[in-house]
């Protein structure tokens, strides 16, 4: 099978969508199957690789690392030489043309819905916009155009539940269980008692994201009395104002900024006695399974996707505002690190990157000959 996957703002620091994109194409190489990817770029350029054939098409710069195709027609091109018998669409924008171009051409196409629209636009847009209205028409359009959409998660799968999509499947991401495993010697055996206790934030800085409240429940948790560090690891529009309100505060936070080495974040997150995910919209949550396959419990918001994954012992689910993410940790904490620990690796290793490749597949393959 022939499967070109196509991808909008992917980049070195666009996290959850490209690690989601390299390993899926990876794992279509390794069960034999031919692999391309078609990015934005600065020109166009052609290269082979181990995970197979890459390729850049123009696209101006939308954000610092972002790039995003205004113009599909190159990429169209593309696809009339790739004769892809599948086509794989990480992009709910410009790139869903190519739905048209593969039902003219009778070639399947299936979109993986990275994000869920309303809830992604919901910041950024004004509140007498009805905002549900509109994403139900352009989801309602996409649903009719594409032949299935993929989604991770029960939440991502809702705003297509709504429009009663055809083809709706639901395929859960993984984790790279070798690189993200718990630190050796385990913590709970070299752990001073004087030691603060340990919190880390994974994900971009973004107003959606809400990083602020990582550090608001950090100096929540100091205002109580418990020694506390905080590791913020990622980058984005609200670095300097985090950084801002961190000096203000005199709290006790590192900013690691863009770390791009997996095995570097894996550290930091082994490191950590509860990794934190205040954001209330995640579709699905890679950073939490990442952290619970550190073996590292994790107070997430009990809205959005990421508290799905969550199960007693490996963390608590909490209304999104500091006051109740500072009650989660202190929950997390009073249970033995040994039990919390061991539950956290327990289950992220139900979310091995194999199943998701092999249920991809499934997809992808539906209807092909």
């Amino acid at each position: 099978m022939r499967v070109v996957q196509l991808a909008n703002l992917y980049s070195p620091v666009s996290g959850g969508l490209r690690t989601a994109v390299d390993r899926l194409g990876r794992g279509y190489v390794e069960a034999g199957h031919q692999r391309a990817l078609v990015i934005p770029g600065p020109t166009y350029t052609r290269r082979h690789t181990e995970a197979g054939l890459v390729i850049t098409v123009p696209g101006p710069s939308v954000a610092p690392g972002y790039r995003f195709v205004l113009d599909p027609r190159p990429v169209l091109r593309v696809l009339g030489r790739l004769r892809p018998d599948v086509i794989e669409v990480s992009d709910k924008a410009t790139l869903t043309v190519a739905a048209r171009w593969g039902r003219r051409r009778g070639v399947r196409t299936v979109l993986f819905s990275h994000e869920r629209l309303d809830a992604i636009l919901a910041p950024r847009t004004p509140g007498w916009v009805p905002l549900e209205a509109v994403a139900d028409r352009w989801n309602r359009r996409l649903a009719a155009t594409f032949d299935a959409v993929v989604v991770t998660s029960a939440f991502a799968a809702a705003e297509f539940a709504r429009v009663e999509a055809p083809v709706l499947r639901r395929v859960p991401l993984g984790v790279d269980l070798h690189t993200f495993q718990p630190a050796t010697p385990p913590l709970l055996a070299t752990a001073s008692p004087a030691s603060p206790v340990r919190l880390v934030h994974l994900g971009r800085l973004s107003t959606e994201k809400r990083p602020d409240l990582a550090l608001k429940a950090t100096a929540e948790l100091h205002r109580r009395g418990v020694p506390v560090h905080l590791d913020v690891v990622g980058d984005g529009p609200l670095s300097s104002t985090l950084r801002g309100f961190a000096q203000r505060e005199a709290l006790p936070v590192r900013f690691h900024g863009h770390v791009p080495g997996r095995a570097d974040i894996a550290r930091l997150l082994a490191n950590a006695d509860v990794a934190l995910a205040p954001c209330p919209v995640e579709s699905f949550g890679l950073a939490v399974l990442e952290a619970l396959a550190c073996g590292t419990p994790v107070v997430a918001a009990d809205r959005g996707a990421a508290y799905e994954l969550l199960v007693p012992g490996a963390g608590v689910a909490v209304p999104p505002n500091a006051e109740a993410i500072a009650d989660g940790v202190q929950q997390l904490l009073r249970l033995p690190a040994e039990r919390r620990r061991k539950a956290a690796r327990v289950r992220a290793e139900s979310y091995p990157w194999d199943a998701t490749v092999t249920g991809m597949l499934d997809v992808l393959a539906e209807g092909v000959s």
